[in-house]
């Protein structure tokens, strides 16, 4: 894992002249979280506080205040429309990438303001990985979509062949490649090629993964291969996770932020948190009425 505090040849800063830039202590490691119910105490890797996501002047999601703890799972479930993606896409700043999009409020990680002027968004988006809603293998062969990454960041070509094996043994895929490692990605299954994107993401040591509807495109024992994964992922990685499958919520997630959305006046539709709790607690005695009738399926 990257300690924010030890990477001095890989810093999220941006080292070009744009001011000073005092690094926030790291959080204690028995910093307990306030915010839930939860008895355990674990590190938070992200604390966010009043965090709005504009396209333009609408405001996609509004007032999100949430932390999220090292090494567990943390599922975001809600209806169509209630910001899920958009939120996730804020925690390495994907969102900088669509015109006109734009994030007000605090969203720290390890302590830093991840969207201060000299935070360097490449760094940001090493070390906070992302796998998408559909398999998107590069079109190269399976031994070089792994070793992209690694590639790219300066990793010896002598050390390149442990980083794809290691990796593709992470994401349980080795023993159906390892023979053709030089084959093109494009001739694995949709589930095995999920599974080369989640090694990629990983290829290059993140300390966060983010996971946007992995299985959605998946079959149910596709889907089981991933769920399996992600339990054994989570003991090196934290893992956050958009999922419209509220029972995949419960099996694999240790936490569970419930959106909802507002309708206004005029039709627009604003995403909101309405509560994050344990995932047991979410699914059995939720706080929130919405919360509720939204596990319930007595609203979509």
């Amino acid at each position: 894992m990257v300690n924010i505090e030890e990477s001095n040849d890989k810093s999220l800063v941006d080292h070009t002249p744009k001011g000073p830039f005092a690094r926030a202590p790291m959080p204690s490691q028995d910093h307990a979280d306030s915010r839930d119910s939860g008895q355990e105490k674990a590190a938070k890797v992200f604390e966010i506080n009043g965090l709005h996501a504009y396209y333009g002047d609408f405001c996609a999601l509004r007032d999100v205040q949430l932390d999220v703890h090292q090494s567990e799972v943390t599922a975001f479930i809600g209806p169509s429309g209630c910001g899920k993606s958009t939120f996730l896409r804020c925690f390495n700043r994907m969102n900088d990438l669509i015109e006109g999009a734009r994030v007000d409020g605090e969203m720290r990680y390890h302590g830093l303001d991840l969207y201060a002027e000299n935070i360097d968004a490449v760094e940001v988006r090493r070390r906070i990985g992302m796998v998408f809603q559909k398999p998107n293998p590069f079109p190269k062969s399976i031994y070089d979509n792994v070793a992209f990454g690694p590639r790219i960041g300066g990793v010896k070509k002598s050390d390149l062949d442990s980083v794809v094996e290691k990796s593709l043994r992470r994401a349980a895929l080795w023993d159906e490649v390892k023979d053709r490692l030089g084959d093109s990605a494009y001739g694995l299954s949709g589930g095995q090629q999920q599974r080369l994107c989640i090694a990629r993401t990983i290829a290059v040591e993140p300390d966060v993964v983010l996971m946007d509807e992995p299985c959605s495109a998946l079959d149910p024992i596709a889907t089981a291969r991933i769920e399996e994964l992600v339990a054994e992922l989570k003991t090196q990685y934290t893992i956050v996770i958009v999922t419209h499958n509220m029972q995949q919520a419960a099996r694999i997630s240790d936490r569970t932020a419930f959106f909802s959305v507002e309708v206004s006046d005029s039709g627009r539709r604003t995403g909101q948190l309405v509560e994050i709790d344990r995932t047991e607690q979410i699914f059995t005695n939720p706080e929130d009425p919405r919360t509720e009738a939204y596990i319930t399926g007595r609203v979509g």
